[in-house]
């Protein structure tokens, strides 16, 4: 699969988000962040504010919950506009029922993994799901640098997909810029979060094509 890019928001000016969001709609989709200052340690906003950013945005929103409580809430965000969202295995009470009731509203479901998480714990929920993040650096905060030592969870989840004979998306969020995107691609991603790579550019156009094109020079190689 094509690698698809994902700029997050976390690293837009947030006086100016809808101005900003319009700068890389060369991208695939818009990654939202979702933070209450419980699950992680910092906080960004809630539903009110995303359902305003799903529509003035002209890219699907990509909606990550790093958030206690995703049972309730998950759902929430779909009805509000997101086309995917993410939930976080290690919040989830019942994460089959999350993934089957964002997948009955249309949406792509979608489960997150911390870097302390096994990822045996997510493979048996891999029949339910649209996609799995793999979290290259901890949660709660951009611009952290990458975690390499995570690149074998995501040849895992490739080979337990291709075994399953699913079209299962991996992602990847922290530290993907044009030093690490090979790296995330040859292990098995096909779509990657770019916070401050993309949003510290001079040119946002030119730097999301650049990754695009080191992806597909990853994938041709692999």
């Amino acid at each position: 699969m094509a690698l698809q890019i994902a700029p997050s928001i976390l690293s837009a000016d947030f006086a100016n988000l809808e101005r900003d969001i319009l700068t890389v709609a060369d991208a695939d989709w818009l990654h939202v962040d979702v933070m209450d200052g419980h699950f992680v340690p910092n906080t960004t906003f809630g539903l009110p504010v995303v359902e305003r950013i799903a529509q003035v945005s002209p890219l699907p929103c990509d909606v990550h919950l790093m958030i206690d409580d995703p049972d309730r809430w998950a759902t929430r965000y779909a009805e509000g506009g997101a086309a995917s969202v993410t939930f976080h295995l290690e919040a989830a009470r019942d994460p089959r029922a999350i993934a089957r009731d964002l997948r009955s509203l249309g949406a792509r479901a979608s489960c997150a993994i911390k870097p302390g998480t096994p990822v045996e714990e997510v493979l048996p929920l891999l029949d339910t799901l649209d996609m799995v993040l793999v979290m290259t650096v901890e949660p709660g905060f951009g611009g952290q640098a990458f975690m390499p030592d995570m690149m074998p969870k995501l040849r895992t989840l490739r080979a337990a997909a291709a075994d399953a004979g699913t079209d299962l998306r991996l992602q990847t969020d922290g530290g993907i810029a044009r030093d690490t995107v090979a790296t995330v691609v040859e292990a098995g991603c096909d779509v990657v979060v770019a916070g401050s790579s993309v949003y510290g550019a001079a040119d946002r156009a030119a730097e999301i094509a650049e990754l695009r094109r080191l992806g597909a020079e990853a994938d041709h190689h692999v």
